[in-house]
């Protein structure tokens, strides 16, 4: 593999860089989170699109997207800035800001007369489609962390900054699929014509917020695009592949987003059949980042000094237990249902605050190893793998819902039986238990990068 000039060891960010990178965040799950809340149901309740059809649209997706994403980071590689530009990763941001929140609004743009088929055709487009744009700035979004500092600790709280970003960016998609329902006497119904209008407000924000943190964030470390012969990319995902903490934090994210989008896809389910509270829809994601508002103002120092990862393994563990308890006990409250997902939440909070750090963790030490310099294709990879958490999550999701006879987009009224219902809930709160508890598995067993194997590789990167 050819080597590229080593990034230069800069370090002294200040807050405008940290909350400029934070409404990069904010700008992404304005978008992406209407993929986590509000895309299932409207495809089900609004173009009557069959759950089965769901699930292999997904799958489609992933299946261009292993081909997508990994082009997309050569690309972004090995494209040499022009003399103005603002570094290697940002003009993304402005060039693609628009393109990606129009794609995000084709999704939800039914057109009259269409037949169910023409709307599963057209799902597959506008679906792929905003896949693929999200991908395009997402990737270089996140190769920012590595080039705005290379000190540890302020990609630490990079990290913590994205994550609060990404919070406030996922609250627009949970209001709006908790106020979008109209009554009627067959019960709630979504009302396109706020969905519409809400994504509209939702696309233009993003928009905003992916200019703010073009204008407030500055690349610092200086590294050079990867000049590669045709045929590079087999012998460096080689290397990736042998990589174990590489793998291991890309297996993590992909579980780690599967839950967060089975919980946001399915409980709007859940609270309009078994609570029959289709209001609280968008209280138990609340809930589970409450917690983040107050534990980013210590995550850093305890991932210092315990390590980054122990803190998000053992936090992934108590969050497993929670469910777990839920499961127990089975309860029909939804105040003590919510109460027991702010606790979850307390250990869901630091994996979700610094997830972004162990993946930056992982990158570092592909460099110091093998000499891997190919952060966007890296990126690329790693975003991939959270994209197949969506497939893993809509799999469950529609599964869950043909289970308890969620058939021709409604709950069979004449069959909601006790039984029925506690089966919801069951999948509701086990199956999050089950991917925690695998989470914390494999970051405590699997990824090797605890706190002295941290402090050791941050000594090699200092000599070499």
């Amino acid at each position: 593999m050819e080597t590229t000039q080593q990034p230069s060891k800069t370090s002294g960010i200040k807050f405008r860089d940290k909350i400029g990178y934070a409404f990069g965040d904010t700008a992404s799950l304005f978008l992406f989170g209407l993929v986590q809340s509000v895309l299932q149901k409207y495809y089900t309740d609004v173009l009557s699109i069959g759950i089965v059809q769901i699930m292999l649209m997904f799958i489609v997706a992933r299946v261009w997207d292993a081909v997508n994403d990994p082009l997309w980071g050569r690309i972004i590689d090995q494209r040499q800035p022009k003399e103005k530009e603002r570094g290697r990763y940002l003009p993304w941001l402005k060039i693609l800001a628009v393109p990606t929140a129009l794609s995000a609004v084709l999704m939800f743009v039914k057109i009259p007369g269409l037949t169910s088929t023409q709307y599963l055709i057209y799902a597959y487009i506008t679906y792929i489609l905003f896949g693929m744009m999200y991908t395009g700035i997402n990737i270089p979004y996140g190769s920012l962390a590595q080039v705005i500092t290379s000190d540890d600790r302020e990609r630490s709280s990079l990290s913590i900054f994205r994550s609060v970003g990404s919070t406030f960016g996922a609250l627009p998609a949970m209001i709006l699929i908790s106020f979008c329902y109209v009554k009627t006497a067959t019960g709630n119904v979504m009302s396109y014509p706020k969905i519409i209008i809400g994504v509209l407000i939702i696309a233009a924000l993003s928009v905003v917020f992916y200019l703010l943190c073009y204008r407030n964030t500055t690349e610092r470390v200086v590294t050079a695009p990867k000049k590669t012969q045709k045929g590079h990319i087999f012998p460096l995902l080689k290397m990736l592949i042998k990589s174990r903490p590489y793998i291991a934090i890309c297996i993590v994210g992909m579980f780690f987003l599967a839950t967060q989008m089975f919980t946001q896809t399915y409980y709007p389910y859940l609270f309009d059949y078994y609570f029959n509270a289709p209001q609280f829809s968008m209280a138990p994601m609340i809930c589970t980042y409450l917690p983040v508002a107050i534990i980013m103002f210590f995550a850093g120092k305890l991932g210092n000094k315990f390590g980054r990862r122990d803190i998000c393994a053992y936090g992934m563990l108590v969050a497993g237990l929670f469910n777990l308890f839920l499961y127990i006990s089975g309860t029909h409250s939804v105040w003590f249902f919510l109460i027991t997902l702010l606790f979850s939440g307390i250990g869901n909070a630091f994996l979700f605050l610094l997830v972004w750090a162990l993946a930056t963790d992982a990158i570092d030490y592909n460099r110091t190893k093998y000499g891997i310099e190919d952060e966007a294709t890296s990126y690329a990879i790693f975003t991939f793998m959270r994209k197949l958490g969506q497939t893993v999550a809509a799999i469950l999701v529609n599964v869950a819902l043909l289970r308890i006879g969620y058939t021709d987009n409604v709950l069979n009224t004449s069959n909601i039986t006790p039984k029925t219902l506690n089966g919801m809930y069951a999948y509701a709160v086990l199956i999050p238990a089950i991917l925690f508890i695998l989470i914390f598995l494999i970051l405590r067993f699997l990824y090797p990068l605890g706190k002295k194997q941290m402090d050791a590789l941050r000594e090699e990167h200092k000599e070499a």
